[in-house]
């Protein structure tokens, strides 16, 4: 058989086809409209997270005030500092599961009289309750940080927690704030956030829907105001995609309450994985799982829309974040895990996805503070190192209390194997200031991504930048190098005639002030 014969033109044609095919292949755009913003994102959104969980409070959060490593009051100095630079807004405190464990009384008064107990959910040890009350208020108050106190539904009585809401925050007489005053407290603290449970589907009580929506009317109707603290009362929500506890919740509760949480963690159960020794599929594998968040919570609010279409009950995410294997040679009880650049890729994801629904959204916490889970501070001894999952918030701080600015994003995907998810994530607001701030993350590993943003609304006139990465997907931050990854300046964008052009390097994240 002989070969056709191709005409030059046909040739010639089929190359400038080609050619032209490739011009319009999609690339990344995205609208900003600067003058269109309504919504505030609620600084609440960067809270954080201490159970009595490892070295999360003892050795992470309290040494003791006869410790070498330096405290104020038995509260270590270089954590406060650091936690101070993030400006969390919130800490959740005593858990998670040790909250419906744990009876409040037990960790106040003189610490040599304070009783013993067993923390039989996270390793089976003995907890002497020095760290209490008194001492977390104290560490919000070194913090400038608002206290958000998880309630013992569990194995606690309606009374109990009454008692704990009287003894905080009620400034007249009365057994409750007498004792308070007899432990060294007169005036009583503010204290807004209050978590009628935890995870009371699971190690909370194993309850049904309808079963525990009856348990948090009762507790919550002698949960009472004093003074001018106003409680804002949080109803144990659903985990992951339970859409169905969330119906039964707010068609039972709605008017009950203030808020709903929910728990959403990165993990595959059946197989968690190292922290820091992975490839590109348990780097893609995290990022899609990851990108899911944006998908409950858009599920969960349209629940929650049928009983609440005004949004007055705001979702509380209070427990998300990455959960690997835990680090070699560590007690598994524990939950320690070391934090890469891929956390950090998490952490920014989660952050913008919050962001952007922030119209529902109020709270957020992320598991945990120090030692534990997606930790933004690792400690040892004396030693402190910053993870990169620290220098998210950091660079995000920029966003609390701002503005939402909506935003369009057009991303090209990114591809592994035979799988695809968005390559950039984005939110974007401005402050009382006028000043605006873009947070982006580039979820390729391999290949930088630029992308064109159309600003309407606003004429910039300068554009600055800081940006979060390094050569490895698997860098993190150790005892003996701190700063393998750790926040520089950017200077991969420029303005254009229609907002401005960002050069995206692979495995980012990168934030953006305008003015």
């Amino acid at each position: 058989m002989k070969k056709p014969i191709i005409a030059p033109m046909f040739v010639i044609g089929l190359v400038l086809l080609a050619s032209s095919s490739a011009q319009q292949k999609p690339g990344n755009t995205a609208i900003i409209n600067a003058d269109q913003g309504k919504l505030t994102i609620s600084k609440q959104i960067y809270g954080h997270f201490a159970e009595h969980l490892g070295n999360c409070i003892y050795g992470g959060i309290w040494v003791g005030e006869n410790s070498p490593i330096p405290n104020v009051r038995g509260i270590r100095m270089d954590v406060v500092a650091a936690l101070r630079q993030i400006q969390i807004p919130n800490l959740r405190w005593p858990g998670g599961c040790f909250a419906d464990t744990y009876h409040w009384m037990d960790g106040i008064g003189p610490r040599d009289k304070r009783p013993s107990i067993v923390n039989t959910n996270w390793g089976g040890v003995t907890e002497d309750n020095s760290f209490g009350t008194h001492e977390f208020m104290d560490l919000c108050e070194q913090l400038g940080t608002e206290p958000y106190i998880t309630g013992n539904v569990g194995s606690g009585t309606v009374r109990e927690m009454e008692q704990w809401v009287q003894y905080l925050t009620f400034d007249g007489k009365s057994p409750m704030s007498d004792l308070r005053r007899a432990n060294g407290r007169d005036k009583p603290w503010h204290v807004e956030f209050w978590g009628l449970g935890n995870e009371t589907w699971g190690c909370g009580g194993s309850m049904r829907p309808e079963y525990y929506a009856d348990v948090l009317r009762q507790f919550q109707s002698y949960l009472y105001n004093f003074g001018d603290n106003r409680l804002f009362k949080i109803g144990c929500g659903a985990s992951d995609d339970n859409y169905g506890w969330t119906d039964v919740l707010m068609r039972e509760t709605a008017p009950k309450i203030q808020g709903l949480s929910l728990h959403y963690y990165t993990v595959d159960w059946a197989n968690k994985g190292s922290a820091t020794n992975f490839g590109e599929r348990e780097w893609f594998k995290v990022l899609k799982k990851t990108l899911f968040m944006n998908d409950i919570i858009e599920r969960h609010s349209a629940v929650m829309d049928k009983y609440d279409p005004r949004k007055r009950v705001g979702l509380i995410v209070d427990e998300w974040g990455t959960w690997y294997d835990v680090e070699p040679g560590t007690n598994p009880g524990f939950l320690y895990q070391q934090n890469t650049l891929r956390d950090a890729l998490v952490a920014g994801i989660n952050l913008n996805i919050f962001n952007n629904h922030c119209q529902r959204v109020r709270m957020a916490n992320i598991a945990q503070t120090i030692n534990v889970l997606q930790a933004v501070i690792l400690t040892r001894d004396d030693k402190m190192v910053l993870t990169p999952t620290y220098h998210v918030f950091d660079m995000y701080k920029v966003h609390q209390g701002a503005t939402l600015l909506p935003l369009e994003v057009k991303s090209a995907d990114y591809v592994f194997e035979n799988d695809r998810i968005p390559a950039i994530s984005m939110s974007a607001s401005k402050d009382s200031a006028g000043r605006i701030h873009i947070t982006f993350c580039n979820l390729d590993p391999r290949n930088a991504n630029t992308i064109s943003v159309s600003l309407r609304g606003a004429i910039p006139t300068k554009v600055s930048g800081h940006i979060l990465t390094s050569d490895s997907m698997n860098a993190h931050n150790t005892f003996d190098k701190p700063d393998v990854v750790k926040i520089t300046d950017f200077s991969g964008a420029r303005l254009t005639e229609e907002g401005l052009e960002v050069q995206l390097p692979s495995k980012s994240v990168v934030v953006l002030e305008l003015i």
